[in-house]
C-alpha cells in the first residue's frame, strides 16, 4: 500500500532541469526546488529568511519537455504533485538512505515576479493533433430560426 501526500510548493530553482529517458523510454525531468522561509521580525518590523528547505522534484512525458525549454536556474516555479518516499543502498558504505522527491503533476511559472509568453502545444501528438476538424457556422449567425 502507498500513502499518497499531496503537496503544493514555491520556491526557486537551484539549477537548470535535468531532461532525459528511462530505459523504458519514459521522458522525465529533474530538478531541485529551494522554498525559503520568510519572517516577519516583531522588534525591527523587517522580513528576514528563516531557513531554506530543498526539494527534489521529477515531471514525466510531454510535461518534463516544456519543464526543459521552458525553465532556468532561478526562476520562481510552483509545483503540484504527490510526495513519495524511497530507500537505497549508499554505493560507498552499504548503508540504508532515504529519499524524498515530489512527483509533479503540474509544474509552472509563478507570475508573482516575473511574466510569460504562452505558447500552446497540442494535448495529442498524432498526427489528427493538427487536424483542423469539421467547421460548421453557429446557427445564431445564419439567421435560420427554429420552427416549433
Amino acid at each position: 500500500m502507498t500513502t499518497r501526500i499531496p503537496v503544493t510548493i514555491e520556491g526557486n530553482l537551484t539549477g537548470d532541469p535535468e531532461h532525459g529517458a528511462s530505459e523504458s523510454g519514459n521522458e522525465y525531468a529533474r530538478f531541485t526546488v529551494a522554498v525559503n522561509d520568510r519572517r516577519l521580525n516583531d522588534t525591527t518590523q523587517r522580513w528576514e529568511d528563516a531557513g531554506t528547505v530543498f526539494h527534489r522534484v521529477v515531471v514525466f512525458n510531454q510535461q518534463s519537455r516544456h519543464v526543459a525549454d521552458s525553465l532556468r536556474k532561478g526562476d520562481s516555479v510552483i509545483v503540484a504533485g504527490d510526495l513519495r518516499f524511497g530507500t537505497y543502498a549508499d554505493k560507498e558504505t552499504g548503508q540504508t538512505r532515504e529519499t524524498r522527491d515530489i512527483v509533479a503533476d503540474n509544474v509552472g511559472a509563478s507570475l508573482k515576479f516575473a511574466s510569460v509568453d504562452i505558447e500552446r502545444a497540442p494535448k495529442a501528438t498524432s498526427p489528427g493533433a493538427d487536424a483542423s476538424g469539421p467547421v460548421a457556422t453557429p446557427v445564431s449567425y445564419t439567421g435560420a430560426g427554429v420552427a416549433r
